[in-house]
């Protein structure tokens, strides 16, 4: 009998009666049973996506904490499984209970379902599918509780596809016309703030977050809310209304999350006015955040703006202590990470210290997003600094090397012995740290062989042995610390040897000299266990022979030079250029660097201020070198400008012309006088690389090949020296092919060329000829052919028609014209492949290929 109700009472709720019992009975099974579980789904994908997302506290912060992805969403696809189960119960309760009689809705929870399929999706990052959810509740459910909500959610939906005006213009609506509050008047506000944001109106974006702030239940959203507008405030540059607002957040304490609170405090000292500000009151706040034991998690930070508290006090040692711990605290925010990484690089770079510097935006770059606009800008910082360092390495090993080459005898003696008795004392300690590690290393895996393999088979002898662990602990190459004091050991004994057969031969073993360019800790490397500590094997090594010494000094010299030019150019750090190319002329340098240092430091001292300092240099390059270039600049600036045409600017230009006019011999020429004349000169590297690029027109890949490796050597550390080292690595290779591809057997994939060849020495024949074959040329019928004329070498220059795409047409040319203009052109010619017409070019093989054809 109950079973029979049970069954009748199922029976009787229907979705096609309009009925009371059916219309309670669906909705409250709706509502508690399948929208239950689906709204638990929906939290707990909510809940997962403001755990896994990051803000980024150094840029204005999103209303809504989500992380929108690029990557497309197929269909059957999901981000997250929360929100595809919450979307199935959606689904499931809208099939399932749906009332829909007589074109209207009798079940009350549909809409709820509606948009909890909407808001589901939305989450998942399918915004047209939440869209289409969405206008369907105001389509269908006019009437519903819920519309002002799905109101909302569609202009949220609609501004995640970046339709922020329409998104304005419907919530500016929704406000007029409805009399809506609470959450619901948070939610529009706010998401309208968010739309205002996005076209850049932050007046009105401030209003109606202070609207949002006050509106909303949830102290989470008012925390957030009010924070965001501090930093619209500070983004206006408007201070004391940025500080109000922090304040207000702070004024929330416990109520909001901690990081809200921190950030609030920290953005408030970010603010600080150090000329009229209490420092003493803001060091005070600052150690207070630091000992407080709740903020803990957020010392990063806290840490970092103590540094900057510091620097800008001018207390960098304290800065840099800071910095180093918010480092330290292990720091998941990588922009945080980055900006600490690039200060202390830019502090020792300040300081001339350009190799730590170089690490410390080494370390900045692997914390930035890798192409963004500030990596590209770090990277091309960085790029420039390896110049420097070179340079500066180089000028420093040099100087010592001449100044102990200036001492005499016993003061040589005596440094060295200074010197060895600094390098036991550094070998010693480093061992004592080496064994003290190692046994320690070793007590704690032997240890643990002890623990973890208590019960591992005994062989018999000795204790339990594990194949995977113990032996793993104690083998010599996985403990890095025996690894590294063993490799330490190595180079004590045997130096720094390369990885080469006959590597213990003494011959091995370079002079200062050969490395005074790296690191002036390399003369250690160089000594063997037997002579590490022997003065007189230091001794030897310094360089003797004039031709060693003139190569150091000229080494010195053109780094130097190349600093100062980096520091004037590059950085615009005019003070450390002056010295650089004060120290230069001071050192007695080739006469080749002195008249391109002296203009340059004149105008450094005019850059700097120092009018009298210039005034002397002026006259003594006009005196000195009264047919200069300079010289003719000083003494009438106004008649040598850009415009001249003796500027190295405008015969470069000039020289490029004529390279695409295919005159190479003049450019070879002419690049050549230029590179003696204005050696030092910063476009010195173009017109070598212009005169490369024309030597190889010339006289072909050989030629080319040298010519390309000298520019790659001898300005190496230029942007021209770093594009012909790109071409020798990349270019050259695949040009370095000399073989003819076979033709004649009915392949069509390449294009035909006819040549015609003529002697250089009869220019006016060449142009005569060119000029009768475009007017022929016009007249040939379903092909559509062009000529130009092609230098080959100092003899030959060709005339070529291109647009031929058969062999057969091409050997068979001439009978394209019809009978008057066959007697217009009566050359001989040559029909080849595109392919192998390259080959003849880059290789010079006319010569080759003719053979080829004549057998």
């Amino acid at each position: 009998m109950f079973v029979f109700s049970i069954v009748f009472f199922v029976a009787s709720c229907s979705r096609k009666k309009d009925k009371f019992l059916s219309r309670n009975f669906h909705a409250v099974t709706a509502e508690y049973n399948i929208l239950y579980n689906g709204q638990i789904a929906f939290t707990e994908g909510r809940n997962a996506l403001n755990d896994a997302y990051f803000d980024n506290y150094w840029e204005v912060l999103p209303i809504e904490r989500m992380q929108v992805f690029d990557e497309i969403v197929l269909p059957g696809q999901s981000k997250n499984e929360q929100f595809t189960r919450a979307e199935e119960k959606a689904v499931k309760a809208i099939q399932k209970h749906s009332m829909n009689i007589g074109g209207k809705e009798k079940n009350p929870q549909i809409d709820e379902a509606y948009l909890l399929l909407g808001k589901a999706r939305y989450f998942d990052q399918r915004f047209i599918p939440a869209l289409e959810a969405f206008n369907y509740i105001l389509y269908k459910y006019p009437a519903s509780d819920k519309i002002n909500q799905a109101k909302v959610w569609r202009e949220k939906t609609n501004i995640r596809l970046d339709n922020n005006e329409l998104a304005i213009k419907n919530l500016k609506r929704l406000l007029k016309q409805e009399e809506i509050e609470g959450q619901d008047l948070a939610d529009a506000t706010s998401i309208m703030a968010q739309a205002y944001l996005n076209l850049k109106v932050v007046d009105t974006a401030i209003t109606l977050l202070e609207v949002a702030s006050n509106a909303t239940k949830s102290s989470d959203e008012r925390g957030r809310y009010r924070f965001i507008q501090g930093q619209l405030y500070n983004q206006l540059e408007i201070k004391d209304s940025a500080n109000y607002a922090f304040d207000r957040v702070i004024e929330l304490n416990r109520r909001i999350p901690r990081i809200y609170l921190i950030s609030a405090y920290l953005e408030k000292i970010k603010n600080f006015d150090y000329e009229n500000g209490n420092k003493i009151e803001a060091q005070e706040l600052l150690t207070k955040l630091e000992e407080n034991r709740e903020n803990r998690p957020f010392l990063d930070k806290i840490y970092h703006q103590i540094g900057t508290f510091h620097l800008k006090n001018n207390k960098d040692s304290l800065a840099v202590v800071y910095y180093n711990k918010s480092l330290r605290a292990n720091s998941i925010d990588k922009v945080l990470k980055a900006k600490t990484y690039e200060i202390l690089g830019d502090m020792n770079f300040d300081e001339t210290i350009y190799a730590e510097a170089g690490k410390y935006y080494d370390s900045t770059m692997l914390n930035q997003k890798l192409n963004s606009k500030p990596y590209r800008v770090m990277k091309r910082k960085r790029d420039n600094l390896d110049d420097v360092i070179q340079y500066e390495a180089i000028a420093k090993a040099n100087d010592s090397i001449l100044t102990l080459i200036s001492l005499p005898e016993s003061l040589r003696l005596s440094y060295f012995e200074r010197y060895i008795e600094d390098l036991k004392v550094k070998d010693e300690a480093e061992q004592a740290l080496a064994e003290a590690q190692a046994e320690a290393e070793t007590n704690t895996a032997t240890n643990n062989l002890g623990i973890k393999n208590s019960n591992a088979p005994r062989t018999g002898f000795g204790p339990p042995v594990s194949f995977q662990q113990g032996q793993a602990a104690l083998f010599y190459f996985y403990n890095p610390t025996t690894l590294a004091y063993g490799k330490n050991e190595f180079v004590k004994v045997w130096g720094n040897r390369p990885l080469e057969d006959n590597w213990r031969w003494s011959t091995k073993i370079s002079s200062i000299s050969e490395v005074s360019n790296t690191s002036e800790n390399n003369v250690e490397a160089l000594a063997t266990e037997n002579v590490r500590y022997n003065p007189e094997f230091y001794l030897s090594q310094i360089p003797s022979t004039e031709k060693e010494i003139d190569s150091i000094k000229k080494d010195r010299n053109f780094a130097y030079y190349q600093l100062g030019l980096i520091y004037k150019e590059r950085f615009k750090e005019y003070e450390l250029s002056k010295n650089r190319f004060l120290n230069l002329l001071d050192s007695q340098p080739e006469e080749r660097f002195i008249l391109p240092s002296k203009y340059n430091l004149y105008k450094l001292y005019e850059l700097l201020g120092e009018e009298s300092e210039a005034a002397k240099l002026k006259v003594d390059i006009i005196s000195s070198f009264p047919d200069s270039r300079y010289a003719k600049i000083l003494t009438n600036p106004d008649a040598v400008s850009e415009k001249d045409e003796n500027s190295p600017e405008n015969i470069y230009a000039a020289l490029f012309a004529k390279h695409e006019n295919q005159e190479y011999a003049e450019v070879i020429k002419s690049t050549e006088a230029f590179i003696n004349d204005y050696e030092g000169d910063v476009l010195v590297p173009k017109f070598a690389l212009l005169r490369a690029t024309a030597m190889g027109r010339l006289y072909g890949y050989d030629a080319y090949k040298e010519a390309i490796n000298n520019v790659a050597l001898t300005y190496a550390n230029t942007p021209e020296g770093k594009q012909a080292q790109h071409i020798e690595t990349n270019v050259l290779p695949q040009l370095a092919n000399a073989n003819f591809a076979a033709t004649g057997n009915g392949d069509t994939s390449d294009n035909y060329k006819v040549v015609y060849q003529f002697n250089s020495n009869n220019p006016e024949k060449i142009t005569a000829f060119k000029t009768t074959l475009d007017e022929v040329l016009e007249h040939v019928r379903y092909y559509r052919l062009t000529a130009s004329v092609d230098v080959y070498d100092t003899e030959t220059t060709f005339v070529v028609v291109h647009g031929i795409k058969s062999e057969t047409v091409a050997k068979t040319f001439t009978q394209l014209f019809n009978d008057e203009d066959q007697e217009k052109i009566k050359e001989p010619f040559i029909a080849v492949s595109s392919t192998n017409y390259q080959i003849i070019q880059v290789h010079k093989y006319l010569n080759v290929f003719l053979n080829l054809n004549n057998n």
